[in-house]
This record gives structure tokens, C-alpha cells and sequence, in this order.
């Protein structure tokens, strides 16, 4: 159970506690509206923050304080969830049940984490030059690496294309230039503006009770001087410009992505249905698309669907021959008007809700997939409870599937293939 606390005006605290773990998790995210001129300053800001504290001025200082406090793990947290991005600290850690007799380690930990967000290394009222530049290369290799996986960046050039003046087609860590333009004064304004008006989202996993780790988080916020701005409610998606997007790149194999848009949200009451649908159309090796496009056809390489919830996004992506494009493209669709017609056997629908139902069950499984899984669920308006989700999904019947198929529909495809083709 998730017990949630108004700690002060735009800063909440999530309470999960659970007793199974010899580790616990904390994150501090700084909820951000998505933005093209900010994207690529919240995805650096944690690294940055990171590198160096007035106290502990570099990595290993740093890197011995987490050993002094039983081997804790920091790391920067820079995720989107429909209309946000949020950036911040992760930190995992021993639980103080198993710490020597008299060490506390949750508390001391909440303490580092304060000087990492709220006391940086500085020079001149600025982050480090140094400490930017560096990171700045980090981060510009990070997201250039993306196109060297060419599943990856098929899918990026989908979202971007389909998506028009919606910021879910903007890149998660921002463009390459809009990285290489931050400098280091820029960058602590900015800092000032995110500590100043985000909405704060904190959320832990241990054996601590709530009002225990209310009373360890407040001195991280009490001298904060904070204007919160609320943030507009999640939205669905707005589409751009449908079509057929071809681009040509020295690949070996031609990479299909096919954009789908639904009305259906994770806030709809259909939204178990879809999620349903999108395992047996999909997602996974028992799906419509891998058991007949893949293995009975021998179409592709590999194929398989993914939902955006958060959007009302769908999209299937295939590696292919280049000449396989067409009759690929259509035989996807015609697996989709399969199951809006409900040609969906018992077997099929029993075994999609089966493998969505256990990958429910295994949010439990450890504090980092609880901490990704709830935090991600708050930020996005999920109307339901992780129960009530599982129950809802054990209720979804063929005619429920077969409407949310109906609901689907194809708006753009995208085609990576070789240059000499």
C-alpha cells in the first residue's frame, strides 16, 4: 500500500512501506512541464549536480562518502511520463535493519542527498565549467548512441514525425545542439528556477514508517525558497501530420515502425482492455504479430507492439527486409482487423491476460521496480490502484478487446532502409 503525504504547497511524499528488503530506494524528482528549451537542461542538471558538493568537492570524495554510508548508490533520474519530464536523484541503500547495531543509514543518506540537490560545487556563482563541459560530452554520447541502435531511433523518428506540436515526440535528453549550447551560468539559473517552482514528487521504499521518513525529508526542504507553479493535467495526444515517412541509412535491415493513435488513456475505463489488446496484438511471443508475421510468414526478423498509456500512443515496430515493407505493413493491419472482428481464441485471450497480470505481480519484486512503477503511475493520472488494476484486467472480456481494436487507428508509418535500395 502506497500512503501519500502532503508534506508543503507542491511537495509530496509517497510511503511504501514494505519490510521483505535487505534494501531500500529514494527519488527526488522535480516534475517539470515537457518543453523543447528545457529538455536538454533537466536531462544534464542531475548529471552536473552529481560531480561535486561544497563539502565534497569531487567523484571521490563523493564515491567515499556513499562507501562510508554501507556501499549507497546515487544516480541521476531523468524520465518523461506523457506531458512531463522530470529530473532529480535515485538513491538505493542498505535498510537500517542491517546495519551494524547503532548505525542509521536511511537519515544520513537523506542528509547526502540534501548536499548533492541543495549545495553544489561552485565558482563565481555558477556551476563548474569543468564539471559542464564534461558532462555535456557524457550526455551528447549518450544520446548519439541511439542512433547506432536503429530500433531505437526508428521509434524516435516515429514520435517525432507523428506527433506535431505534441511535446511527447520530444526527446526524452533533448538534441545534441541543444546540449552543446548550455553553459554554465545558464545552467544554474535554470537549477534556481527548477528548485524554485517544480512540483516535488518523493518517494520511498523500506521498513520505515511514514511519519519516520517525514520527519528525515522535511530539513531537505525547510530552507527551500519555493513559489510552486501547478502543473496543466495530463492530456491525450494531439496528432501532427499522418502519412508515409521514408529515410534512407547505410543499414543492413530495414526497420518498419507503424504509428497507431487511440482516444484510450490509462485514464479511460477502457484502458485495461487496451492493454489487454496490445498483448495479444503484440506484445510478447504469444501475440498475433510474432506467432503469424514472424514465425508462420517469416516476414521479419522481429516484430512486436508497445502502448503509451500516459498518450493514447501505439505503435509496432518491425525488422524486415527492404522488400518486405508492403506486404509487411499489411499484414499488420490485417492482424489488427482480426481482432477488432474478435478472432481472438479463448487460448490467446487467457495467455494475454495471464502475461499482463504477471508483469504486474512482479512490480513487487524489488524496491527499484516498486519506486519506477508508482512513481511513474502518480505523475501519469493512472486511475487505478495496482489491485484494482489487476482485477479490472482479470474482468476483460473478448467484446472489451474487440472495442478497444475499434479504437485503433493507424496514423503514420516510418522506414529506415539502406541507401542503395
Amino acid at each position: 500500500m502506497i500512503e501519500t503525504i502532503h508534506l508543503l504547497p507542491g511537495v509530496t511524499l509517497r510511503v511504501c512501506r514494505d519490510t521483505r528488503f535487505k534494501q531500500g530506494c529514494l527519488s527526488v524528482q522535480f516534475v517539470r512541464k515537457m518543453d523543447k528549451q528545457e529538455a536538454a537542461l533537466n536531462a544534464l542538471l542531475p548529471n552536473v549536480l552529481l560531480r561535486g558538493t561544497r563539502r565534497f568537492p569531487d567523484l571521490q570524495a563523493i564515491t567515499e562518502r556513499l562507501d562510508e554510508l554501507y556501499g549507497a548508490a546515487v544516480g541521476p533520474s531523468v524520465r518523461r511520463s506523457g506531458d512531463y519530464q522530470t529530473t532529480g536523484l535515485y538513491c538505493g541503500f542498505i535498510d537500517d535493519r542491517f546495519a551494524m547495531a547503532g548505525d542509521r543509514i536511511v537519515e544520513p543518506v537523506i542528509g547526502f542527498l540534501k548536499e548533492l540537490l541543495l549545495d553544489p560545487a561552485m565558482e563565481t556563482g555558477r556551476f563548474l565549467p569543468s564539471f559542464v563541459e564534461s558532462e555535456k560530452r557524457n550526455l551528447i554520447s549518450t544520446i548519439e548512441s541511439e542512433r547506432n541502435d536503429k530500433r531505437s531511433y526508428a521509434i524516435s523518428q516515429l514520435l517525432r514525425t507523428m506527433s506535431g506540436e505534441d511535446t511527447f515526440g520530444l526527446p526524452r535528453l533533448g538534441d545534441p545542439e541543444q546540449v552543446e549550447a548550455i553553459a554554465p551560468d545558464g545552467l544554474y539559473r535554470h537549477y534556481q528556477k527548477v528548485l524554485r517552482q517544480s512540483p516535488i514528487e518523493i518517494f520511498y521504499v523500506g521498513s520505515a514508517e511514514s511519519r519516520e521518513v517525514e520527519g528525515m525529508i522535511m530539513p531537505l526542504l525547510r530552507h527551500l525558497d519555493r513559489e510552486p507553479e501547478p502543473l496543466p493535467p495530463q492530456t491525450g495526444f494531439h496528432p501532427g501530420k499522418g502519412g508515409d515517412t521514408v529515410e534512407t541509412m547505410d543499414v543492413a535491415q530495414g526497420k518498419l515502425c507503424m504509428g497507431f493513435v487511440t482516444p484510450i488513456t490509462n485514464r479511460s475505463p477502457e484502458f485495461p482492455a487496451m492493454q489487454v489488446l496490445n498483448t495479444i496484438f503484440g506484445s510478447g511471443m504469444t501475440s498475433k504479430l510474432f506467432l503469424n508475421i514472424r514465425e508462420k510468414m517469416s516476414l521479419c526478423y522481429s516484430i512486436s507492439s508497445m502502448y503509451y498509456g500516459s498518450k493514447g500512443v501505439a505503435v509496432v515496430t518491425a525488422g524486415i527486409d527492404f522488400d518486405k515493407e508492403e506486404l509487411t505493413r499489411r499484414e499488420v493491419l490485417n492482424q489488427l482487423q482480426a481482432c477488432r472482428e474478435g478472432k481472438i481464441s479463448d487460448e490467446e485471450l487467457a495467455a494475454g491476460k495471464a502475461a499482463l497480470i504477471s508483469s504486474l505481480r512482479a512490480v513487487h519484486d524489488s524496491p527499484g521496480s516498486i519506486e519506477s512503477y508508482y512513481a511513474a503511475a502518480a505523475l501519469s493520472g493512472l486511475n487505478y490502484t495496482h489491485e484494482n488494476y489487476m482485477a479490472a484486467v482479470e474482468r476483460v472480456t473478448l467484446a472489451d478487446v474487440r472495442a478497444a481494436a475499434r479504437q485503433l487507428t493507424l496514423h503514420i508509418t516510418y522506414f529506415l532502409r539502406g541507401e542503395s535500395q
